[in-house]
């Protein structure tokens, strides 16, 4: 995990959401004693208490807005006697004494929000890398899909894909650059997510017996799948790497809190109902990014 601790302390609230987070190693690093240039921090206002964030586990967080960024943090209060920061794989977690403010720990995030959103862009790239192993971007890379490894082929009159072969053909020249390949085969594979996770969340809702709002892909550092109290689902569009299993561990969970926002032991009830399997895929998602 990425630790500082900070002399002073942030604040506020949005959507009830509950989240699926990423599993990740953390590793300790120290923020920089000094703060740096920053902007102040903007309360939001407090709305309705059901409306604020949750972290995975249920507990509420708090939000500050820092100029274009809105901030969502997990506080807890300790008998420590300075504020610590802590990122890792779920965001940004701070643990402040009793006694001190809200505005102080805003300031304290003001101080460090540069340290706090590098640290947070390092986890997003650990998410990618986890995600996806590293690929050439060439003629005949390899990348999984939806569990199983495809070849890319350049040199295509147009964009299509074999299942029979597993090649995804490309109307790309044979030495066009890497960010092309990269872009194209991205675009596709978010093509195929869309796809993919909207026919899965209309099988399980319908073995629920629920209804979601919206759903939309993401492409969050954080989380698999997110699920607000208005019904608006997202998931994490890399879930396409994933064997179908997985896809649908992921769907019944974020589908589940539509019946309980929590996860208590009957949210995973729930979850069982319509997808007995969930132990398994679970294992998987969290032990092994990628099914090759």
């Amino acid at each position: 995990m990425q630790k500082s601790s900070a002399p002073r302390p942030n604040a506020a609230l949005d959507n009830r959401q509950l989240d699926l987070p990423l599993f990740a190693e953390p590793a300790p690093v120290v923020a920089p004693a000094s703060p740096s240039p920053s902007l102040p921090p903007t309360r939001t206002p407090p709305g309705e208490p059901g409306k604020a964030p949750l972290a995975p586990d249920g507990t509420r967080l708090r939000t500050v807005v820092l100029g274009t960024h809105t901030l969502h943090y997990r506080l807890k209060r300790s008998s420590r006697k300075s504020i610590g920061f802590v990122i890792d794989g779920t965001g940004l977690s701070i643990t402040a004494p009793r006694w001190v403010t809200i505005a102080d720990i805003e300031t304290a995030i003001t101080e460090k929000q540069r340290w706090i959103f590098a640290k947070l862009a390092e986890w997003q790239t650990r998410t990618e890398q986890r995600a996806l192993p590293r690929v050439v971007w060439s003629d005949g890379a390899e990348l999984p899909f939806l569990g199983k490894p495809i070849t890319v082929k350049l040199g295509a009159s147009l964009l299509a894909f074999d299942e029979a072969t597993r090649v995804l053909a490309l109307p790309l020249p044979p030495h066009a650059e890497a960010q092309q390949i990269k872009d194209r085969v991205t675009g596709w594979l978010q093509g195929e997510a869309t796809r993919v996770f909207g026919e899965r969340l209309d099988v399980y809702a319908e073995k629920l017996g629920v209804s979601f709002r919206s759903y939309a892909l993401s492409s969050a550092a954080t989380r698999w799948g997110s699920c607000s109290s208005e019904g608006r689902i997202r998931l994490n569009w890399r879930l396409i790497h994933f064997p179908l299993s997985v896809v649908d561990y992921v769907v019944a969970h974020e589908l589940a809190h539509l019946r309980e926002m929590n996860h208590s032991p009957r949210f995973w009830q729930t979850v069982e109902s319509i997808f007995p399997e969930f132990r398994e895929a679970r294992k998987q998602l969290k032990q092994h990014p990628v099914e090759m």
